[in-house]
């Protein structure tokens, strides 16, 4: 089965890039081959959340986007949520970790990784 096109605008920022292929060399794996699983996942307090995982190989139907030389797969389901979201690092004295700036959320709330559409 092929890959589907949709082809989600979905981007990483460098310093997110940075990150992930810091996570990746952590565990063993190599951008070329592994990537980074971007996922929009029913939950949150605003009725989905995403969802980052690094994983070794895309699936038979993962859309595979390359973002600043790491690769981002995603789900068929994801892909509609996820279209023009740029996925950031932020690091400050409280804490941190990747965001997410989605034109898509209709709203969100105070944890940053929940949202509504």
């Amino acid at each position: 089965m092929a890959h589907t096109q949709q082809t989600a605008s979905l981007s990483l920022t460098a310093e997110a890039a940075e990150k992930a292929r810091e996570f990746l060399g952590q565990q063993n794996l190599t951008p070329e081959a592994a990537g980074l699983r971007v996922a929009v996942l029913p939950g949150g307090c605003s009725g989905f959340q995403y969802g980052l995982n690094l994983e070794e190989e895309p699936r038979e139907d993962d859309e595979i986007i390359v973002s600043n030389g790491i690769r981002l797969f995603v789900d068929p389901f994801s892909s509609q949520y996820l279209q023009g979201t740029v996925i950031g690092y932020h690091s400050s004295f409280q804490g941190s970790g990747f965001t997410f700036s989605n034109p898509n959320a209709s709203g969100g709330c105070g944890c940053g990784s929940s949202f509504a559409v």
